[in-house]
């Protein structure tokens, strides 16, 4: 009975919308607004499609501006771009990568014509598509180990950042094809043994453009704004205006992050491994050197310790320890936070930290969620060789497994041990470069 209940209110709830819509007191944009975030829909989301062509793990996936075209890259080093209502290919092209393809985006603004990619081989690549189909494909810049993650300018058809494991961001312009080495993201302790920062993400706010997130290899999400920069290289733009860590894991050496969002709000979202996914709002910073406002640099007794702001909003029961994952926001007011998980399931949240939705995605881990821009749409992708489009399908709502949010924890590793297995696969990797194509076996990578 209760359960009946709940569906007559959520009816009545759309009835009054739809009312309210056809005579006015609704504008168009907030019901179609209302209705992508609405949670009847997300918990009703279901497998729609299968789109079955690479033949190596997938990596990434990328709506276009519209939402009618999902670019992918895989381990087969091939970039697809599908229609993907249809589960039709458009295009299919070798994409000049001697690694794994670890990220691809369409430019906005192009007609879909340019496709940028990054790699485990550490290159980033341009892709022009050409009128008669053919494509062209050139290198752009070179990162020192994989190249993880682009972030494109918002509002830009020409402009995007890269990051990689050299602690490096650089900046290219596709109109003159040049990159701009902006900085090495260095150790807040100036460690010696890890003088930079190993980078797995990239994130720019789409608030104001200027402020450009990166985070990797220790605890800290750092900021940075790029009018500090001198284009003709003669300032010091290493140093961040703010940086962003929960104050429990401040001095823990075994922490990184493996991926970054911003909110409609300039709120950051960043996931930490194996650890949590924290939202922090604009005023949690912890300034330009935290080593300077935090516990550990601060001298002062503890009865009269300074006021701790309230800390960031947390988001449990998911798992991220065996490969970097990304995590997003999902609804057009950013309304959900959506991540996969070790487990091969991929978790969705209410913003303020409810979980809602849970569903099996991957037969083994779910590395990659992309979610549409314009309806209840979601792509993802991991270890298995296809890519999977959820849609709201079934007709009664999902219920959450009783231990969603008790999953039982265990001791972290050595982060140093990640990147060594990374590097061993990527020799691996490079090894098999030496045979056809044809002939390489990804099943050990």
């Amino acid at each position: 009975m209760r359960k009946k209940g709940r569906t007559s209110l959520v009816l009545d709830t759309a009835i009054v919308n739809i009312c309210q819509r056809e005579v006015g007191q609704l504008s168009t944009t907030s019901f179609a607004h209302r209705l992508v975030a609405s949670q009847d829909l997300v918990v009703r989301l279901d497998l729609f499609r299968k789109l079955e062509k690479h033949k190596g793990c997938v990596n990434t996936v990328s709506f276009n501006s519209d939402g009618d075209i999902l670019v992918s890259g895989s381990d087969d080093r091939k970039v697809i771009l599908w229609e993907w209502e249809t589960g039709d290919i458009k295009l299919s092209f070798e994409s000049g990568h001697c690694s794994n393809i670890l990220q691809a985006k369409i430019m906005p603004y192009a007609k879909d014509q340019n496709i940028v990619t990054c790699a485990a081989d550490g290159q980033v690549r341009y892709t022009q598509i050409l009128e008669d189909g053919k494509v062209e494909t050139k290198l752009l810049a070179k990162h020192q180990g994989r190249a993880h993650k682009l972030a494109t300018e918002p509002g830009s058809s020409h402009s995007f950042y890269t990051c990689g494991e050299d602690g490096l961001v650089q900046h290219i312009d596709l109109r003159t094809e040049a990159a701009t080495e902006l900085f090495a993201c260095r150790s807040i302790r100036n460690r010696i043994s890890k003088p930079h920062i190993n980078l797995n993400a990239i994130a720019i706010d789409t608030r104001n453009p200027n402020l450009i997130a990166v985070a990797g290899s220790d605890e800290y999400v750092r900021v940075y704004d790029i009018r500090k920069y001198k284009w003709d290289s003669s300032s010091d733009f290493g140093a961040p205006t703010d940086c962003f860590c929960p104050q429990h894991l401040i001095g823990d050496e075994l922490v990184g992050v493996t991926g970054l969002a911003y909110s409609d709000r300039s709120e950051l979202l960043a996931s930490y491994n194996d650890e949590f996914i924290y939202l922090f709002s604009r005023d949690m910073g912890l300034g330009s050197n935290p080593m300077l406002t935090s516990p550990l640099g601060l001298e002062y007794d503890i009865n009269e310790a300074p006021d701790v702001k309230m800390g960031p909003q947390v988001y449990k029961g998911h798992r991220n320890l065996e490969t970097v994952k990304g995590v997003s926001f999902f609804g057009p007011k950013c309304e959900y936070v959506v991540s996969g998980s070790d487990c091969g399931c991929m978790f969705i949240w209410k913003k303020g930290g409810e979980l809602v939705r849970v569903m099996k995605a991957d037969k083994h881990v779910v590395n990659c969620i992309e979610c549409h821009p314009r309806t209840t749409a979601l792509a993802s992708c991991g270890i298995e060789q296809d890519i999977k489009l959820w849609t709201p399908q079934v007709i009664d709502s999902a219920i959450l497994p009783t231990n969603a949010n008790n999953r039982p924890r265990e001791a972290r590793p050595d982060l140093a041990s990640v990147f060594i297995a990374k590097q061993t696969a990527t020799s691996l990797e490079q090894q098999r470069q030496l045979l056809p194509s044809e002939h390489v076996d990804n099943s050990t990578l």
